[in-house]
């Protein structure tokens, strides 16, 4: 093997660039590969890969930084000149072994979007000695490389979720939207409301509007707006995970008021009553079956001292168990537990009621088709420790980017390496 070819195979270049000559820098130390596109490759347009006339020389010779070899730098060096697209003007000719806009090779982006998805980004940015902020630059454009060599991910939409995340400690918000059939994202965006989720659907073309059979979401209006305008065939479905949730919250104010009213009887030194219901919340909170025997003495000692946050307990247990019902005995319970709260005259209880009132059918859709949204809080969760891993990208895009790599279903693996031959 010529030393062209094994530098060829260890630089992991493909056979569409050719390998002129090489030198060790004397002041760096770094090892320049001299290479050019091969006689196919050249002139032809970064965006559309089209063979195109040349423009002119450009501004002399240009350095991309490749993978290291050992803890050698190594730089790629060609010839950069310019060429003439009809569609998308004057730009530099496109190079085989790098992206359009970029300064390093393929297989150097791809191995740090791979090391993100894995590590946080400070890391990555020490192990590959570059620049944190170059970090997310190379995360979009392997992005946008990734979904162009794919199937559209809008194509085949049956049933979606949709749920907004947030991010910077809870001050800003990212709308989500998950497939449910293929458990992946689909589409994020940054905000939330009627403005941002028309992004998504304005996307997509009339055959794949009308393909959307399902969507679950979280009760929100706007989200039931765009749904009906956008894809009226669609059925909308009050997910159960975020219905039960409203039980919760309920539940807990209900507590919370009770805690608040002993502490008001017993002037500063807080009673024992008020202790009590301050450590009675995750008794409260949890599924009975999965409580401890001291939380199932403190919900036991409740029923006797506080029966109006027993029965505040009674219906957000009744409740949760109803939505797990067949649709049939679903309905009939569910129709019980709204009279039982209109009568209870606990006022948040009275207040949820209505609440599940307004969204009945959807509830009802949501428990006939299987839906849940529980897979898109699972998404959520995945998408914050995303976040914290990359400790923090202040250009949103980027993380976006990121976010879609991680949860979008793409197939990103190390370069120069098969999933399916490893060593033991």
């Amino acid at each position: 093997m010529s030393l062209r070819s094994l530098l060829q195979k260890l630089l992991g270049l493909t056979g569409r660039t050719v390998i002129e000559g090489t030198e060790i820098e004397e002041t760096t130390g770094n090892l320049v590969v001299a290479v050019r596109p091969s006689a196919r490759a050249v002139s032809r347009c970064p965006v559309c890969s089209r063979r195109v006339n040349g423009y002119d020389a450009g501004k002399g010779r240009r350095r991309w930084r490749g993978l290291d070899a050992g803890s050698t730098i190594v730089w790629l060096e060609a010839d950069a000149p310019r060429v003439e697209c009809p569609r998308h003007g004057v730009l530099v000719a496109g190079v085989p072994w790098a992206r359009h806009g970029s300064r390093f090779t393929r297989d150097f982006e791809a191995q740090v979007a791979w090391l993100c998805l894995h590590t946080c980004r400070s890391v990555v940015a020490q192990l590959m000695r570059i620049d944190w902020a170059t970090v997310g630059g190379i995360i979009a454009r392997v992005q946008k490389d990734a979904a162009l060599d794919t199937v559209s991910r809008f194509d085949g939409l049956r049933n979606l979720g949709i749920d907004e995340t947030s991010y910077k400690k809870g001050y800003k918000y990212l709308t989500v939207i998950v497939d449910h059939d293929r458990n992946k994202v689909v589409w994020a965006g940054r905000g939330y409301g009627k403005t941002v989720l028309e992004q998504f659907f304005q996307q997509l073309s009339e055959e794949q509007k009308h393909s959307i059979r399902c969507v679950s979401a979280d009760g929100a209006a706007w989200i039931a707006d765009v749904v009906a305008a956008y894809c009226p065939q669609a059925v909308l479905a009050m997910d159960p995970f975020h219905t039960v949730a409203w039980a919760t919250e309920a539940l807990d104010e209900v507590r919370r008021a009770a805690w608040r009213d002993a502490r008001r009887s017993q002037g500063p030194a807080p009673s024992s009553t008020a202790k009590g219901l301050r450590g009675a919340r995750y008794a409260l909170l949890k599924n009975p079956e999965n409580l401890t025997v001291n939380q199932q003495a403190c919900l036991d000692l409740i029923a006797v001292d506080n029966p109006v946050i027993y029965r505040a307990w009674q219906l957000k247990e009744t409740l949760r168990l109803a939505l797990k019902l067949p649709i049939d005995l679903a309905e009939v319970e569910l129709k019980r537990w709204l009279a039982w709260a209109q009568r209870s005259r606990i006022p948040v209880f009275v207040e949820l009621g209505r609440k599940i009132k307004r969204h009945y059918q959807a509830i009802l859709d949501a428990i006939r088709l299987g839906l849940s949204n529980a897979r898109v809080e699972a998404t959520n969760n995945k998408i914050k420790l995303t976040i914290r891993m990359g400790y923090g990208f202040r250009n949103i895009d980027n993380l976006i980017a990121l976010i879609m790599l991680k949860c979008g279903g793409y197939n990103l693996e190390l370069p120069g390496r098969s999933t399916t031959h490893t060593l033991s």
